[in-house]
C-alpha cells in the first residue's frame, strides 16, 4: 500500500502538517499507520479521496462523514478512481484486490460498494455516476468471459427488468450472473421486455429456476413470467433487487441483496430441484413397474401333462 509522509499528505491537501494533525485528533480521520521510528504514515487513497472531497467544496467535517460511508482503503481508491473517469486505475484498483482476495470479497465488499459510494456523493444524474455504472457492468463482463467454466450445475433464465443504463441494480444483476457463471450455472439474461419467440430461448437453456432482477413496471415482468410458465414446466422463481408488492406465484421467493449470497441461494434452490426430478423419477419408475402386467408360471399344456 502506498503511503505518505505527514508533509506529503498535507503538500497534497493543501493545508499545513499541523491542520492535518488537527483534523486526526478532532474527526478521527484521516487515520495514519506508525513507522518503526514512530512517524506518522498516511494510506495515499485515503489522502487522495480525502482531497478529492475537499475540491468538490465540502467542509473538513463533511468530507470526512462522506469518507466514512466507504469500509475499506480499497473501496476508496476505487471510489477516485471512479470519481476522476481513470478507468486504468479502477481496473489496477480491482487487480489488486484480487490478488490478495476473493472474487466475492472484490466484487461485493469493494467494487458494488464504491459504486454505491459513487451514488450517495455524487447522485444518479451525474456524469460520475453514468462513468463509473458503465464502467462496473464492462468490468463484471470482462470478468465473466475469463471465469473457468466447472460443470453444469443446473440452469436459470434471468429476466432484466432494470431501468436503463443508469441504474444501479444492472451492477448487481451482473455480479449475480457472474458468480453463477463461476459456480457451473448455466445463466442465459434477456429483457423481461423480449417475449417474441422466447419459447426458443427456453428450449435451447432449459431453465429450472426463473430469476426477475430490478423494479421495472409490473406489467412487463408479469407477462414476461407469464410467457415463460407458459413455454415451459419451471414453477421456481425468485426476485432480486425486486419488492413483491404485487400478485408473485405462490413458490417465488426473495433473494439477498449480496450477489454472492444470492448465487449461494439459487445453487440451494437448485439442488432441490434436481433432488424433486430423481424422486419424481423414482416414483414414475415405481408406477411404470406396477402398471406393467406381471408374468406368473405358465399353464401347463393338459397334453403335454398326460
Amino acid at each position: 500500500m502506498r503511503t505518505l509522509k505527514t508533509s506529503e499528505a498535507a503538500a497534497l491537501l493543501n493545508v499545513s502538517a499541523n491542520t492535518l494533525r488537527a483534523w486526526e485528533e478532532r474527526f478521527g480521520y484521516p487515520r495514519p499507520q506508525r513507522s518503526p521510528g514512530r512517524h506518522r504514515l498516511y494510506a495515499y487513497a485515503e489522502i487522495d479521496a480525502l482531497r478529492g472531497a475537499l475540491q468538490e467544496g465540502l467542509s473538513a467535517s463533511s468530507a470526512v462523514s462522506v469518507l466514512r460511508d466507504s469500509v475499506s482503503t480499497d473501496v476508496l481508491a476505487l471510489v477516485t478512481a471512479l470519481t476522476s473517469f481513470k478507468r486504468t486505475r479502477a481496473d489496477a484498483v480491482m487487480e489488486a484486490s484480487l490478488a490478495i482476495g476473493s472474487l466475492e470479497h472484490a466484487v461485493d465488499g469493494i467494487l458494488l460498494e464504491a459504486l454505491q459510494a459513487v451514488l450517495r456523493r455524487k447522485g444518479a444524474t451525474s456524469a460520475s455516476w453514468a462513468f463509473a455504472l458503465g464502467w462496473a457492468t464492462d468490468w463484471l463482463r470482462r470478468t465473466q468471459r475469463l471465469v473457468a467454466v466447472p460443470d453444469q450445475h443446473g440452469a436459470l433464465i434471468i429476466g432484466d427488468a432494470t431501468d436503463g443504463p443508469t441504474d444501479g441494480d444492472a451492477a448487481q444483476m451482473r455480479a449475480l450472473e457472474l458468480f453463477c457463471a463461476r459456480a457451473g450455472i448455466d445463466t442465459l439474461s434477456l429483457p423481461v421486455r423480449a417475449i417474441g419467440a422466447l419459447h426458443e430461448a427456453l428450449a435451447a437453456i432449459r431453465p429450472d429456476v426463473v430469476v426477475v432482477a430490478g423494479s421495472g413496471p409490473d406489467e412487463d415482468v408479469a407477462r414476461w413470467i407469464y410467457a415463460v410458465r407458459s413455454a415451459t414446466t419451471v414453477r421456481r422463481v425468485a426476485y432480486f433487487f425486486r419488492p413483491r408488492s404485487y400478485p408473485t406465484p405462490s413458490r417465488a421467493v426473495s433473494l439477498s441483496a449480496s450477489a454472492s449470497e444470492a448465487q449461494r441461494e439459487l445453487a440451494a434452490m437448485l439442488q432441490e430441484h434436481s433432488v424433486e426430478d430423481e424422486l419424481s423419477d423414482l416414483a414414475n419408475g415405481r408406477a411404470s413397474a406396477a402398471a406393467a402386467p406381471r408374468s406368473g408360471p405358465r399353464a401347463l399344456d393338459p397334453a403335454r401333462a398326460r
